[in-house]
């Protein structure tokens, strides 16, 4: 029983992933310079208006705790962008019958996946620099999504995002 318990504990922590994040900046650019913020007016985030309206409150909530101001005439946008896919399963088991004799020879395999495949999100995050109208941060997110997880376990995903993201935010 002890061994079953600690199975489905694995499959859990398996089944969830983590956040994968890719970071790219411009290295010329002074951080120090921005204290102000805003989104682009015509946005299309591509997320549910509810998950758009969750990722924006816990992104505002982060920046803010790291000094920067959500103002109207700021020193970047941010663009937000985002994007479903369904993965392959990436295990597979091969069933082969083969034969020969006497220089005759046959074989038939096929190729059997194992796992289903799961939804993964992509979020990509822009900031653009208001008065040169340059992109100067950004960053790429990817990870598993469930389309029926209930409003509590979207936020705590989201938050755990937007941590993971902004952990290193402004670059050193």
């Amino acid at each position: 029983m002890k061994d079953l318990g600690f199975l489905i504990l694995l499959m859990l922590l398996v089944s969830c992933g983590g956040v994968k994040v890719n970071y790219d900046y411009d290295k010329s650019t002074d951080f120090s310079n921005y204290t102000s913020y805003n989104y682009f007016s015509d946005m299309n985030s591509g997320l549910s208006q509810l998950d758009e309206k969750r990722l924006l409150r816990v992104l505002d909530s982060t920046l803010q705790s790291k000094g920067f101001l959500l103002t109207e005439e700021p020193d970047f946008y941010i663009n937000i962008i985002s994007s479903e896919y369904r993965n392959a399963p990436n295990n597979s088991v091969g069933v082969g019958i083969g034969g020969t004799g006497r220089n005759v020879g046959g074989g038939v395999s096929v190729g059997l996946p194992l796992g289903n495949t799961g939804i993964q999100r992509r979020i990509q995050f822009d900031f653009v620099d208001a008065q040169k109208d340059a992109l100067f941060w950004q960053a790429s997110t990817e990870s598993g999504y469930r389309e029926n997880a209930s409003p509590s376990v979207r936020e705590d995903r989201i938050r755990a995002l937007v941590h993971k993201v902004f952990d290193k935010f402004p670059p050193q």
